[in-house]
């Protein structure tokens, strides 16, 4: 098994498993800090899989693109935390 295969049979099934699996959970989240959490998580899966698609098709293209939208989740996320800490500020 080459790298070309393991990277279409065994990583791409994973992370499409973990995509429906985030996918429930920002359904079934109770709570908006659940789904703003899933929604980075299917972001950094969404990330993997570029990565892999990456890889397999010899694009480096696609890894700068990784990282400028690793870097946009990232500074999402902490808005809304900021976001969140304002908010309960305010309520007290």
């Amino acid at each position: 098994m080459n790298a070309e295969q393991f990277f279409t049979y065994g990583i791409l099934p994973v992370l499409g498993l973990a995509v429906l699996l985030i996918f429930v959970r920002f359904v079934k989240g109770p709570t908006l800090p659940d789904r703003i959490i899933s929604v980075d998580l299917l972001i950094t899966v969404g990330i993997g899989i570029m990565v892999v698609y990456s890889i397999i098709n010899d694009q480096p293209a696609f890894m700068d693109i990784a990282m400028i939208l690793a870097l946009i989740a990232f500074l999402g996320t902490l808005s809304f935390t900021y976001y969140l800490k304002q908010k309960a500020e305010s309520d007290e």
